[in-house]
C-alpha cells in the first residue's frame, strides 16, 4: 500500500511538470511574437514611395523603393519588361523599359497565388503613385514623341480577383489610390495610326525625298478605263518605259500612312469629297478614284451627278463635273470644274456670244449652293492665268460687281493673287458655320516645257527619273502666293510643287493613243503617277472621322 501511493505521487509530479514545460514553451513562443512585433513597421509604412523625386525617375523603375517591390514577386516572371497596355480610350501602345519599370508587369503574372502577404502588399505599394507625378511623366511623354497620349492607369488594382488573395487589412487598403482619370481632351483624341498623328502634328509633307517601291503603283496602267481618261493613261499609249510609276514620296520626318481604298472609304463614311480647280484638279479626281478602287470595275458605285447639276449640257463636250457615290459606305467624291476659282457669269443671257463676267472676288455659285454638304474641299488654280486663257474664254475681270478698273488687279499675277485671297477667306468665314468640314488650297502643278512654250515646241523628253534631284529640303513653299493665302487661316495647305518639280519625267510628253506628232503635253501628268502621291498627303492630312 505505502509502496504504490509513492508511485502514484511520482505520476502525478511528472504530468505537472510535462504541462509546466509545454505553458513554458507557449509563453515564450507568444513573448517572442509580440517582441518581433513591435519591431515590425505597420502595412501602411511598407516600400513608401518618396515623391521628392522626379516621376521619370519613378516611372522609370530607378526609385529603390519599387526596384525592391518588384523584387520580391520577382519569381513570378522572368520577363514583364513589356506589356501592351490600355491608354484610355485611345489605342494599345507596347511600353518597354530596360529597368525595373511597375507599370511592365503583365496583368496574367498576378493571376496565380502570392507566394506570400508581404509581396502583395509590396506590389500594391509600388504601384502607388502621386497622380501629379504621373501627370506630369504625361506631358514629359507628349513633349517627347509629339502625340497626345494618356498615361496607362498602372494605379488600378490588376487581378486581385483572379489571385483569389483578399486584403483584410484597412491600413493596405487605405495605400491604394483610385485609377487616374484621363482627361476629356484625352478621350476625344481619335483612334488612328500613330505615325499619322504624328504626322498630322508634326509632319511637314512637303519635305522629303523620292525612293523606289516595288509596291508602287496603287492601280494597274491597263485598268481603271471606269473612271481615267485614255489620254492620261500611258500605258494604253506607246510609252514603252515605266520606271516613274516606281517612285513613292518619303517624307523627311515622318512615315506618311499607307493609302488603301478601304481605309479611305471607312474614314470617309457618310460624307463628302469635293475637288474644285482645272484640269489638273480633274486628273487628281480620277487618280482618287482609281485609287480608291484599286483600278478595277466597279458596278455599285453610282454616278450622282444630277444631283450637283453636273449632267451635259446640250452641244457641250463634257459635264462641268462628276460625282460619283460608294452605297456601302454613303461616301461620295466629286469634281467641279472651275480654273480660275472666280464666279463666272454671262454679261448678256440671251446672248450665246456674250462675254463672261470673271467675279474676282466672288467664289463660284456651285460653292455658294453645295458647301454645306461638304466635308472634304480641295481648291486648286493656277495655269488658266494667262492673258491667252482669257481672251479665248471671253472673261472680263469684275471687282464688286463691276468691270475692274484698277491697273494692277489687271495684271494677270494681281487678278490671281485677289482670286486666291479672296476664295481662301471666304471659305475661311464659313467654317465656323459647318465645323466638320475641312478645307485644303492646293498648290500649283508645276510645267516642265524646254526649248520653248507648250505653243512653239516645247518638250519634255526626259526618260529618267530624278535626273534633276530626289529631295525637297526647303522648307518655304515653292508657292508663295497660295502659301501666303492660307496664312493665319483655318484652310490648309496641300503643298505639292516642290516634290513635283521634280518629276519631269512623268509627264504624258509626246505619247498619246493614236501616236500623231504634235505639240508635247508637259503640264499634265501620267497616271498612274503624280497625282496619286498628292492624294496619299491629302490622305493623310484627313482626320479620321470621330465616332458616332
Amino acid at each position: 500500500m505505502k509502496g504504490g501511493a509513492q508511485g502514484m505521487k511520482i505520476s502525478q509530479v511528472s504530468l505537472v511538470l510535462i504541462g509546466l514545460v509545454c505553458l513554458t514553451v507557449l509563453a515564450l513562443a507568444w513573448t517572442k511574437t509580440t517582441f518581433l512585433t513591435s519591431f515590425s513597421p505597420t502595412q501602411s509604412r511598407v516600400l513608401q514611395l518618396d515623391l521628392e523625386e522626379g516621376p521619370k525617375e519613378i516611372l522609370e523603375g530607378k526609385n529603390n523603393s519599387v526596384q525592391t517591390g518588384i523584387k520580391q514577386v520577382e519569381s513570378l516572371s522572368s520577363s514583364g519588361t513589356e506589356v501592351a497596355v490600355e491608354m484610355g480610350n485611345t489605342e494599345n501602345v507596347a511600353i518597354t523599359d530596360k529597368g525595373e519599370n511597375p507599370a511592365s508587369v503583365p496583368d496574367k503574372l498576378l493571376g496565380g497565388k502570392s507566394k506570400s502577404k508581404q509581396a502583395e502588399i509590396a506590389l500594391e505599394n509600388s504601384l502607388t503613385v502621386d497622380s501629379s507625378a504621373v501627370k506630369e511623366q504625361t506631358r514629359n511623354l507628349s513633349a517627347n514623341t509629339g502625340k497626345k497620349e494618356s498615361l496607362p492607369t498602372v494605379l488600378e488594382r490588376t487581378g486581385s480577383e483572379d489571385s483569389g488573395v483578399k486584403d483584410k487589412s484597412k491600413q493596405g487598403e487605405t495605400t491604394r489610390q483610385k485609377p487616374l482619370a484621363v482627361e476629356p481632351s484625352v478621350k476625344r483624341e481619335q483612334t488612328r495610326n500613330s505615325s499619322a498623328t504624328s504626322g498630322e502634328k508634326d509632319c511637314n509633307y512637303a519635305q522629303g525625298k523620292w525612293v523606289f517601291d516595288d509596291n508602287w503603283p496603287l492601280y494597274s496602267g491597263y485598268g481603271c478605263k471606269q473612271w481615267l481618261s485614255p489620254m492620261w493613261a500611258c500605258r494604253l499609249t506607246q510609252r514603252t518605259d515605266f520606271e516613274y510609276e516606281r517612285l513613292r514620296w518619303q517624307p523627311r520626318d515622318c512615315k506618311m500612312e499607307h493609302f488603301t481604298g478601304r481605309k479611305f472609304l471607312q474614314r470617309m463614311r457618310h460624307k463628302t469629297l469635293a475637288f474644285v480647280g482645272d484640269s489638273l484638279g480633274r486628273q487628281q479626281f480620277q487618280s482618287l478614284m482609281c485609287m480608291v478602287t484599286g483600278g478595277e470595275e466597279r458596278p455599285e458605285v453610282q454616278d450622282v451627278g444630277y444631283q450637283y447639276g453636273l449632267v451635259k449640257a446640250r452641244g457641250a463636250v463634257r459635264p462641268d463635273g462628276w460625282a460619283y457615290r460608294f452605297p456601302r459606305f454613303n461616301a461620295t467624291i466629286l469634281y467641279y470644274w472651275s480654273a480660275s476659282l472666280c464666279d463666272l457669269e454671262p454679261i448678256n443671257a440671251s446672248n450665246p456670244h456674250t462675254d463672261i463676267a470673271m467675279h474676282l472676288d466672288r467664289p463660284p455659285a456651285f460653292l455658294r449652293r453645295f458647301l454645306h454638304g461638304f466635308d472634304v474641299l480641295v481648291l486648286n488654280t493656277g495655269h488658266h492665268w494667262n492673258r491667252g486663257k482669257l481672251n479665248a474664254n471671253r472673261w472680263v475681270m469684275y471687282v464688286g460687281g463691276v468691270p475692274n478698273k484698277n491697273r494692277k488687279i489687271a495684271e494677270i499675277g494681281g487678278a490671281k493673287n485677289l482670286t486666291v485671297h479672296s476664295i481662301v477667306k471666304w471659305v475661311d468665314s464659313q467654317l465656323p458655320l459647318y465645323p466638320h468640314l475641312q478645307a485644303f488650297l492646293r498648290t500649283m502643278s508645276p510645267r516642265h516645257f524646254f526649248n520653248g512654250d507648250w505653243n512653239t515646241g516645247g518638250t519634255c523628253d526626259n526618260t529618267t527619273p530624278l535626273s534633276g534631284g530626289k529631295e525637297v529640303v526647303q522648307e518655304k513653299s515653292s508657292d508663295p502666293v497660295t502659301a501666303s493665302a492660307v496664312t493665319g487661316t483655318g484652310v490648309k495647305l496641300l503643298d505639292i510643287t516642290a516634290l513635283s518639280q521634280l518629276r519631269d519625267e512623268a509627264h504624258i510628253s509626246r505619247y498619246s493613243i493614236r501616236a500623231t506628232p504634235g505639240m508635247q503635253d508637259c503640264l499634265h501628268w501620267c497616271l498612274p503617277g503624280l497625282p496619286d502621291t498628292w492624294n496619299e498627303i491629302l490622305f493623310a492630312q484627313i482626320s479620321s472621322p470621330t465616332k458616332s
